[in-house]
């Protein structure tokens, strides 16, 4: 039996899968473990009267388990390993928080509107730290093997390329090899491709954020 996944629907595009890193992740972990599923798209701005109804919060992404509507990319991550342990995406437990900070620095950097606020370059030592773990253990995360943290990171670093490239003309450091390495890793991965949403899209979900 498919899962039932409700995921955010494109800004102005309500068939099409949305700019939601959250709701990509939780995509690729089933599309990784090659696990059935459903899509529903959910148009943010007019939220579905049967969806409120199952989830008052209104937040996705949100899948259903045994009648369950259950929220939280984490949680939802948590379940679906104890459910499908094969292939098993956890990660050793000293990498589980490895490049945790780099979407909250990339945030920061993408909304500054002062050079000189520190914002890129702490965005710049994320982005270095992981570099070097990457040197020392890659391709992935963990090794060889694809992990949750992968899985994790790769719409927000797919987020960060875009958007950083589009408002702020701004590319990762070329001199950072294993990253762009490992960023070409995961984004060529089938799943990825399968479950990315368009430029366009990203750059018109960050647009009211950044001019804000």
């Amino acid at each position: 039996m498919a899962y039932e996944v409700a995921a955010k629907a494109a800004v102005g595009a309500p068939d099409v899968l949305g700019d939601c890193p959250f709701s990509q992740r939780v995509l690729l972990t089933l599309e990784e473990k090659k696990v059935p599923h459903k899509v529903h798209l959910i148009n943010i701005s007019e939220k579905p009267q049967w969806f409120l109804e199952v989830n008052p919060e209104g937040k996705v992404p949100v899948v259903k388990f045994d009648d369950k509507w259950v929220s939280d990319s984490d949680v939802l991550v948590g379940i679906l390993e104890e459910k499908h342990p094969e292939p098993s995406f956890t990660p050793p437990p000293e990498f589980a928080s490895v490049g945790s900070k780099i979407f909250g620095a990339f945030v920061k950097f993408l909304k500054s509107k002062d050079p000189s606020d520190g914002s890129e370059q702490a965005l710049l030592d994320e982005l270095k730290a992981l570099d070097e773990h990457l040197k020392a253990h890659g391709p992935y995360i963990a090794g060889e093997k694809i992990t949750s943290v992968d899985l994790s990171l790769a719409p927000k670093l797919y987020h960060l390329d875009v958007a950083l490239g589009h408002f702020k003309k701004w590319t990762v450091p070329a001199s950072l090899t294993h990253f762009h390495k490992y960023k070409e890793f995961l984004f060529s991965r089938e799943s990825f491709q399968k479950t990315k949403p368009t430029k366009e899209h990203v750059i018109a979900g960050w647009e009211p954020k950044v001019n804000a």
